[in-house]
């Protein structure tokens, strides 16, 4: 079966994602883990260094000005698992609206972000990267205090790694993970319409949660 937009988002809605063996294999194969990484959207942890870099940090923030961007950072190490199939179907993804990216930048430039593909109120995270010190988490930290505001309700990390659970993450069955899901995806979700914050604004906002 040729893996297109409309297969791809099929995959997803079903609980796979799709992968490639490195950059220059042609072949893309489906990904079903037994155990899946999740990182609750009320459980983001940010440490004390985290957040004091967050108030004092000159990065900003952007939403989906530079998708394309963020998938060639997050692409561009020794080993990566998206090849030139894997980044032209998300940029169709995100011509129809249906992946999105969050990027770190200092003084305009790139320097971190995170991708992923949305469905109903379920937010799948691809990847991210980072050119300068705390700058993946602070995109993950923005990134979870929007899905929040726009009514999001599952943040699919795929795998668990050290890096994300020391952030909060969670590992959680593939039984589990399709519930959550399955409940998910029905339920409606915008991640356009949550209001663009700087680091200072969530790391003030997780201060009055907590």
């Amino acid at each position: 079966m040729q893996l297109t937009p409309d297969v791809l988002m099929q995959g997803y809605a079903s609980g796979i994602f799709p992968m490639a063996e490195h950059r220059h294999d042609d072949e893309v194969f489906w990904v079903d883990p037994r155990r899946r990484g999740v990182l609750p959207l009320d459980g983001f942890h940010a440490s004390r260094s985290l957040r004091r870099a967050m108030r004092g940090t000159a990065f900003t923030v952007s939403v989906d000005q530079d998708f394309a961007g963020v998938v060639d950072a997050c692409a561009d190490r020794p080993d990566t698992w998206i090849n030139e199939t894997i980044r032209d179907l998300y940029l169709a993804l995100r011509s129809r609206g249906q992946a999105h990216s969050l990027e770190i930048r200092e003084d305009g430039a790139l320097v971190g972000g995170v991708y992923g593909v949305t469905l109903g109120a379920a937010f799948f995270g691809e990847s991210m990267f980072s050119r300068r010190t705390n700058a993946s988490k602070m995109a993950l930290a923005c990134l979870v205090d929007r899905l929040r505001d726009a009514g999001f309700q599952l943040f699919d990390t795929q795998f668990l790694t050290a890096h994300l659970a020391s952030l909060g993450a969670v590992e959680i069955t593939r039984a589990q993970y399709r519930s959550l899901l399955f409940s998910a995806i029905e339920e409606d979700a915008d991640f356009g319409a949550a209001p663009l914050r700087s680091p200072q604004e969530v790391v003030q906002r997780m201060t009055q949660i907590s």
